[in-house]
């Protein structure tokens, strides 16, 4: 089970993420029909996104927030959206799921997939209005963006290590993530140990892969540490019928009735985990009716 813990580390200078999203990228590799690179593009990013909607659980008293990201980018993976809360849940998509680009190593070529561009977060925090902040992609690797996003938007010094391990089969056989920020008062020194401590720790799909949990990886980053939370992990979508129906009836009732005579019946799907609703002419009359009372 996808798995994220929380927890303070070097003299309680730095609040430590560490989260196991196999599963949850599994589950958007399937759904998506991702190639290798986009599912190692779209895994990193929903993974930064869980651990970015975990750090507000709580924040202001409440655990009501939600986070829309989105990389706008001009590389073949065509941008990618994502939406997360406080409670582990995530959903996202890529524009196009079919990339497969690698390094001569072998290694995917994610930088090169996602391309130059921008990551817009949106935050609504349910205390003040709804605000967006946006940062240039440093590489396009995710990694790298976040913990700049992080230092040029938030001002929190920051690290960020992210991977998606695909096999030969094209399954996820290792995918998360640790993110550390620093807190204030730390000193050089701290930083310092935090630096060393990144450059030891083996790459964390490689960790998951052999079998290692959360805490596992962050006993291997470092054995100063105040466990805080564990909490569950899950690629969950919040569509429904009555959501698209709203949407439908937003068309009017002339456009409507021009799609179910043109098509027969209009059908649906959401982006984020691709379920189909259908509606037919009877469907269409009844939202004309309740439209207009």
């Amino acid at each position: 089970m996808d798995r994220l813990i929380k927890a303070y580390g070097f003299d309680k200078m730095a609040r430590i993420y560490v989260a196991d999203t196999t599963d949850l990228v599994q589950h958007a590799k399937d759904i998506h029909d991702l190639w290798p690179t986009a599912s190692a593009a779209l895994g990193r990013f929903l993974t930064a996104s869980v651990i970015m909607g975990a750090m507000y659980k709580g924040a202001f008293g409440r655990d009501d927030a939600n986070l829309t990201l989105r990389v706008a980018s001009d590389g073949p993976i065509e941008g990618m959206v994502a939406t997360t809360n406080t409670h582990g849940e995530v959903r996202g998509y890529v524009g196009n799921p079919h990339v497969f680009l690698q390094y001569d190593s072998g290694k995917l070529n994610v930088g090169k997939a996602v391309g130059a561009g921008q990551l817009h977060i949106t935050k609504d925090l349910k205390v003040r209005d709804i605000f967006t902040s946006s940062v240039s992609l440093l590489s396009g690797e995710i990694g790298e963006d976040f913990a700049y996003y992080f230092k040029s938007s938030e001002q929190i010094p920051s690290v960020v290590s992210l991977g998606v391990k695909v096999d030969e089969h094209n399954n996820i056989i290792g995918a998360g993530g640790v993110i550390l920020q620093m807190l204030p008062g730390f000193k050089s020194d701290h930083l310092d140990a935090v630096e060393d401590a990144f450059k030891k720790l083996p790459h964390i799909s490689f960790m998951l892969e052999a079998g290692d949990q959360p805490e596992d990886i962050l006993a291997k980053l470092t054995d100063d540490t105040e466990l805080l939370e564990s909490m569950p992990l899950k690629f969950q979508c919040d569509c429904n019928r009555e959501k698209f129906e709203r949407g439908l009836i937003s068309l009017g009732k002339d456009e409507l009735r021009t799609m179910i005579k043109e098509d027969g019946q209009i059908e649906t799907v959401c982006h984020f985990c691709m379920t189909k609703y259908t509606f037919d002419s009877i469907d269409i009359e009844s939202l004309i009716k309740e439209s207009q009372s």
